[in-house]
C-alpha cells in the first residue's frame, strides 16, 4: 500500500500534473494540500474519472486539504482541529480508509516571525499535537500525513543559513514537531534517511529546481501499528520537474 502526501499548490492550475501522477504511479491514498479551491469547485468528477474516491475539506484560493483513495470514497472522521473555534482555516482532513487512520494536515507557514502568524502556528501545532493524542490512544495504524512547514533539522535543509530565520527553522518550530514525533510517531522519510540530505520543496525562485537547493517539510508520522508495517519511503523527485508542476514533490511510504 502506497500511501502519499502532496502539496499541489492550486488543486485547478495543477489538475493535469495531478492526474497524470495518480494514473503513472497508481498511488491507494493520496493526502493533498494547499488546493485553494472552494468545497463546491473540488474537481471531484475529473478524480473519479481515474479511479480514486475522494473527501476533502476546501477553501475558496487559500489553504484546503483532501483524502483520495483507490478503494473507495473515505469515511470522514473529522474536518478541523477543536480548541480554537474562530479557526476558519481549512487545515485538517480525517479519514478512515480500509482500518487505516489517515489525516491530511496543511500547517500553518508562520512568516514573518515573530508575530500574529508565527503564534498561530505554534498554537495549531499544539491542537495538532492534542488530537495525535487521542489517535495514539486508539492504538490503530494511523498516518498523520502533510505539509509541516517544519524544517526539523539542519541535514533537512540544503542551506541552514539561507533558512535561519525563517519560520520553518525556529526552535520553537522544531521543538512542537519532536514534541509530537515523540508521543510515539515514526517519521518514515526519516527513518528511511537517517542522514538526512532529502528534499520534498524546492521554491520556485532563484532556480532553486536547477540547483536542487530544496528542503523536506512534507512528512509523513506513523503510529506504531503502522510503523510495524512500513517497507519503504522516498520522493517521487522528478515530477517537480515537469511543466507547471507543483513547487512540492510527492512524498510517500509503503507499507504491508
Amino acid at each position: 500500500m502506497k500511501i502519499v502526501t502532496y502539496n499541489v499548490n492550486g488543486i485547478k492550475a495543477r489538475l493535469p500534473r495531478l492526474i497524470e501522477y495518480l494514473v503513472e504511479e497508481q498511488p491507494d491514498i493520496v493526502c493533498l494540500q494547499e488546493l485553494k479551491s472552494s468545497d463546491d469547485t473540488f474537481p471531484i468528477t475529473d478524480i473519479e474519472a481515474v479511479g480514486y474516491g475522494a473527501v476533502w475539506h476546501g477553501q475558496k484560493a487559500w489553504n484546503g486539504v483532501a483524502i483520495l483513495a483507490k478503494s473507495g470514497t473515505p469515511v470522514v472522521r473529522q474536518r478541523g482541529l477543536e480548541g480554537e473555534p474562530e479557526d476558519e482555516h481549512s487545515r485538517y482532513v480525517e479519514a478512515e480508509i480500509d482500518g487505516l487512520i489517515v489525516a491530511a494536515l496543511y500547517l500553518p507557514n508562520g512568516n514573518p516571525q515573530p508575530g500574529p502568524k508565527f503564534d498561530y502556528k505554534l498554537r495549531w501545532m499544539d491542537r495538532l499535537a492534542d488530537r495525535a493524542r487521542v489517535l495514539l490512544a486508539e492504538e490503530k495504524p494511523a498516518i498523520l500525513a502533510g505539509d509541516y512547514n517544519v524544517i526539523a533539522n539542519d541535514d533537512d535543509t540544503f542551506s541552514v543559513r539561507a533558512m535561519q530565520d525563517d519560520a520553518l527553522m525556529q526552535p520553537e518550530s522544531r521543538e512542537h514537531y519532536r514534541a509530537l514525533v515523540a508521543q510515539g510517531w515514526t517519521d518514515a522519510l526519516r527513518t528511511q534517511f537517517p542522514k538526512g540530505g532529502v528534499w520534498t520543496f524546492w521554491d520556485y525562485q532563484a532556480g532553486a529546481w536547477q540547483r536542487d537547493a530544496g528542503f523536506r517539510i512534507d512528512h509523513l508520522l506513523l503510529s506504531p501499528q503502522a510503523a510495524d508495517r512500513m517497507i519503504d519511503a522516498g520522493v517521487d523527485k522528478a515530477y517537480r520537474g515537469r511543466e507547471k508542476a507543483s513547487d512540492h514533490a510527492p512524498t510517500w511510504v509503503r507499507l504491508r
